[in-house]
């Protein structure tokens, strides 16, 4: 199976609940659709979301991206030679993961079609459905408090809470969410960067003896503080995800190996694609660790 073309479009929805975290808020998506043909006529589809606090990348970028340096590297690539078409893919251009994310999803949707089975099946998954958290954007405690209602009320049983958006009031959010779904659903905390490393430990520690049973922080400080992270870990009473701090499987295997973090948060946007996010799986399997998985707004 072999890549003919590959084409670009939009596509532009409005969110439910505007999304809002300590780095940005956002209203509505509008995501860049990569569309692959091949020459046997199947085509495949993939989706990256301008995501330029995190990433980078605006729509402007992805669709140079797509249409220049990264359509030159994969028209004419084979299916049958994966190794040769991700590690072409990976050194194309430098950074700009989300672009590169984009086209290995359009390549696995190719590869489930010629399977004729769900991607899933691909990597030996054999459930059929899974449990996932919903986000709770940051906003006062009572809007908070109301949309974690709403939440449960849709059936989710496990919420992840955004705080940092005035550290001051972050104890409040949670008190508040955790007194408005009762006692056994589970709540998790995103600070997406936004507290210092003695901070994060002190708030986390107050959190806690306000008996949130908070499952997990996510993020606590800045991407670049590895040294705070790895404080923020040894230090907290509750176990740390890294999210803006790891990127690539590389960044994956020093905080596993370095134990900067307990675990990391796997996003295609962030890692390129569900190649990288493979590798990434296999270097926690190796620590005995877990992963989260998450999204942007794809």
């Amino acid at each position: 199976m072999i890549i003919k073309t590959l084409k670009c479009g939009i596509l532009e929805a409005p969110l439910i609940t505007p999304f809002k975290t300590a780095l940005r808020t956002v209203e509505k998506i509008r995501d860049v659709i990569v569309i692959l043909e091949t020459d046997t006529g199947a085509i495949g589809f993939g989706e990256a979301p301008p995501t330029k606090a995190i990433t980078g990348e605006t729509e402007e970028t992805l669709l140079a991206d797509l249409t220049g340096p990264i359509r030159k590297t994969v028209v004419g690539k084979d299916l049958d030679d994966l190794n040769t078409l991700f590690t072409a893919l990976d050194t194309c251009i430098e950074h700009h993961t989300s672009a590169k994310a984009a086209v290995d999803i359009a390549v696995y949707d190719l590869l489930g079609q010629r399977e004729n089975k769900p991607v899933y099946q691909l990597f030996g998954g054999t459930r059929s459905s899974i449990q996932t958290d919903l986000t709770i954007s940051v906003n006062d405690p009572a809007v908070m408090a109301e949309d974690a209602r709403l939440a449960i009320a849709r059936g989710f049983k496990t919420l992840k809470i955004k705080v940092g958006i005035n550290p001051s009031l972050d104890v409040e959010r949670l008190i508040a969410v955790r007194q408005a779904v009762g006692k056994d659903i589970i709540i998790r905390a995103d600070a997406n960067q936004a507290w210092e490393a003695h901070q994060a430990v002190e708030l986390l520690q107050e959190i806690q003896s306000h008996a949130i049973k908070l499952e997990l922080i996510e993020q606590p400080v800045k991407a670049t503080d590895l040294k705070g992270l790895a404080y923020v870990t040894a230090h907290s009473p509750v176990p740390v995800v890294a999210d803006e701090s790891c990127f690539s499987p590389e960044d994956a295997k020093r905080i596993y190996q370095e134990h900067l973090a307990d675990m990391v948060n796997i996003k295609l946007m962030k890692c390129g694609g569900l190649h990288n996010a493979l590798k990434i799986v296999q270097y926690a399997k190796e620590a005995g660790a877990q992963c989260m998985l998450g999204c942007m707004l794809e």
